[in-house]
């Protein structure tokens, strides 16, 4: 049973999907959610600021969206934009295990061969990172 879920958002039609299904879990289960964004903090300039502000309003309409019967939390992650997707999946590989999550809810576009190759995955980063279970919602 999972008491504890995590979903990891961005701004796109993917990670609303992987948002519903975390919500209908957790409603299902009665557990605790907790939504994440994960930003990049090596850009001190102003795009990074309004990246933070992005962030936030993402989080905040992600909350927005859960009944009352959802206890749901959200959190912006710091990640190192230096390292990438690698950054970005770390920020949340350690917030999964700062919170104690039983369970990762991320959204997934199934990239395969080269283009998977060249432009690389949070998700499969995750998969290879993180220690609990991990569901990966793909577009219907």
């Amino acid at each position: 049973m999972y008491m504890k879920i995590m979903v990891a958002i961005g701004d796109d039609e993917i990670s609303r999907n992987a948002l519903q299904e975390a919500l209908s879990i957790a409603g299902a289960y009665g557990a605790k959610l907790c939504v994440v964004h994960a930003v990049a903090e090596s850009d001190a300039d102003e795009e990074s600021g309004g990246n933070r502000e992005k962030g936030a309003g993402l989080l905040e309409r992600a909350k927005s969206n859960a009944s009352n019967a959802i206890t749901v939390e959200t959190r912006l992650l710091d990640a190192d934009g230096e390292y990438g997707l690698n950054g970005v999946s770390e920020a949340i590989a350690n917030a999964v295990t700062e919170w104690g999550a039983d369970l990762l809810v991320v959204g997934t576009k199934g990239r395969r061969g080269l283009e998977r190759l060249v432009i690389g995955s949070v998700a499969g980063q995750l998969v290879n990172t993180v220690d609990t279970s991990i569901l990966l919602v793909r577009l219907p």
